[in-house]
């Protein structure tokens, strides 16, 4: 696939590559574009990205847009594809730029250019009737987009200012091949089926309330679940020799002052004022573990230190962009920050890929890692950044894990590299972080008194496996569909008695399995085998317990198992001893 970039340069890709799927999306934004200034010529055109998956425009139409306008703008932009329109690139003057976009009264465009400095040169790419500024890259010609689907649309504040027009976001999906657009639909549906919030009520795991929008209330079983991640992850990190502390959530401006965040971070800050002194809500552990690494003199010989934090952390989050538990304005972050040596780097960052690696594998992801790099508001000189990114991605090399480089992606203090894991029906989703820092302990004056007697700048890692534990909650609902394996799952087994006579019996099993760990409930109510039995299917239970006359008389419990293995696989494990049951659960249940 040839891809034509703003200095007229053509380089060759295929679809997998990154860059060229970026292209291959924008050029298809561009042809949305076309067919709706073809079909309604008095639409405003705003911004058309291409995002993680697929691409969107912002318009402003005259009239009212319903979604049963994009069957024709979608058939339009299949005429424009089999026309296959070559694109061309040529640069003019900002005031040429201008008055284009002026005389076709296209107001948004005029916005942008205007806001560029004079002596700008702005690049055009065109496409048989259609023009518009924009930096590229796109692909050379329209034909091959060999299949387009227009999705959805949703409402869009001009520039995302709550102030500003509310615009008309259509969203798409292409691909070079029909086959390629199928399998993605079939994605889609299957999407649907496991969507976290949908899931989350019935199995009664959290909500959003209307008086807290952004913020989740966990429910008793979305405790367990949330509770049972976080004892993995103390077990896991206790290994390694990580110690917990815990930090305020609200400290005082000066702090993220020093820090960086109130110039680089404040408008997603919460804050508010005490005694006269401004405060704000922490959105990050790293300055609180900062502030223990110097409450103490510290020596080469406690190097590497590793301090762990659960901590909860505020953002502020446009309320357009909230998202169940994946997009939320609180959330717990399984944070730690290791202080260490120069000399300990490498080590270090090959000890945190391990544990990542370990932990997702326990949950069956596969992920792919991406080296992010220095981004335009960042901090640190030249030669510290380099320093940085070079002692990552020698890391990263030594241990034989393939990357990409994802330019200026970077945080404001140092490079990171990024682990986007897969989930079950193929969608990628970045949690895991390792961030190399050495501009925090400058500007705290963190030390350390060296082996020669003489005091030295520690380096800093910044570091999260889950990420944050609602979002990673979010993603393992929608992994499994609901379907926990026996640790994770909130109630491990349900006991079914086949009528009210063998209640008592149904609980006596159920005190049992307490007592030995087992996370269990029991349906007592007057209503047929079968239809409790479904309503433990539709719970996700992983097992259930049948109790009539025959396992009573026998101390025994028929087992039904929720998961086949294949095709030939039964549900039904038999009657078995109780303790023999909870061993079961207990085997399985070690992590």
């Amino acid at each position: 696939m040839k891809v034509l970039e703003k200095n007229g340069q053509v380089i060759e890709g295929n679809f997998d590559n990154k860059e060229v799927k970026e292209a291959f999306w924008h050029t298809s934004a561009h042809v949305l574009a076309q067919a709706v200034k073809r079909l309604y010529p008095d639409t405003k055109c705003a911004i058309g990205p291409a995002i993680d998956n697929g691409f969107y425009y912002d318009f402003d139409f005259s009239f009212p847009f319903t979604e049963e306008n994009l069957a024709a703008i979608e058939k339009e932009m299949k005429k424009i594809v089999k026309q296959s329109l070559p694109l061309e690139v040529f640069e003019v003057k900002k005031e040429e730029a201008l008055s284009y976009m002026k005389e076709r009264q296209e107001d948004y465009k005029v916005e942008m250019i205007e806001e560029l400095p004079e002596d700008e040169t702005i690049t055009f790419y065109k496409q048989g009737d259609y023009e518009e500024f924009c930096a590229g890259p796109h692909v050379s010609n329209t034909c091959v987009i060999k299949a387009i689907k227009l999705l959805s649309t949703a409402g869009a504040y001009w520039r995302g200012d709550e102030k500003n027009k509310m615009l008309t976001r259509i969203y798409g999906i292409s691909f070079p091949k029909a086959s390629e657009l199928k399998d993605y639909l079939n994605m889609l549906e299957e999407a649907k089926k496991r969507d976290h919030r949908k899931l989350g009520k019935e199995l009664g795991l959290f909500t959003i309330m209307e008086e807290g929008p952004g913020f989740p209330f966990f429910l008793p079983k979305g405790m367990i679940l949330k509770n049972t991640l976080i004892d993995y992850w103390r077990k896991m990190h206790t290994r390694e020799g990580y110690e917990e502390i815990s930090t305020p959530i609200l400290l005082n401006r000066q702090l993220w002052e020093t820090s960086g965040h109130w110039d680089h971070y404040r408008e997603n800050m919460y804050t508010t004022v005490i005694d006269d002194m401004d405060f704000a809500v922490k959105p990050m552990n790293c300055p609180g573990g900062m502030l223990v690494y110097k409450m103490e003199p510290r020596s080469y010989k406690e190097l590497p230190l590793r301090l762990g934090e659960l901590g909860l952390v505020h953002r502020h989050e446009k309320s357009g962009q909230l998202h169940g538990l994946m997009r939320v304005r609180c959330f717990t972050q399984d944070d730690a920050h290791i202080f260490m040596t120069e000399a300990q780097i490498e080590n270090e960052i090959q000890k945190v890929v391990k544990l990542i690696d370990e932990v997702y594998k326990k949950f069956g992801f596969t992920y792919h890692v991406e080296l992010s790099t220095r981004p335009d508001d960042s901090m640190g000189t030249e030669e510290e950044w380099e320093v940085a990114t070079n002692a990552l991605e020698n890391a990263i090399k030594a241990m034989n894990i393939p990357y990409e480089v994802n330019e200026g992606d970077g945080a404001f203090y140092g490079p990171k590299l990024d682990f986007h894991l897969q989930d079950s029906i193929g969608r990628t989703w970045q949690c895991g972080t390792i961030q190399l820092d050495f501009q925090l302990p400058q500007r705290f004056e963190a030390e350390y008194i060296g082996a020669d007697g003489e005091k030295h700048r520690p380096i800093m890692i910044h570091r999260v496996v889950f990420g944050s534990i609602e979002r990673f909650i979010g993603i393992l609902i929608e992994h499994y569909a609901g379907k926990f394996p026996t640790w994770l799952a909130p109630v491990q087994a349900k006991v079914l008695p086949v009528s009210d006579k063998f209640a008592d019996y149904a609980k006596q099993v159920a005190e049992a399995l307490k007592a030995s760990g087992v996370r269990v409930e029991v349906d007592d109510r007057d209503e047929k085998l079968g239809y409790k039995i479904r309503q433990a299917q539709l719970q996700k239970v992983p097992y259930m317990l049948i109790l009539g006359e025959k396992e009573q008389s026998a101390g025994t419990v028929s087992v039904r198992k929720r998961d086949l293995i294949d095709e030939n696989d039964s549900p039904e494990l038999g009657a078995m001893s109780v303790e023999k049951f909870a061993a079961i659960i207990k085997e399985e249940s070690q992590y």
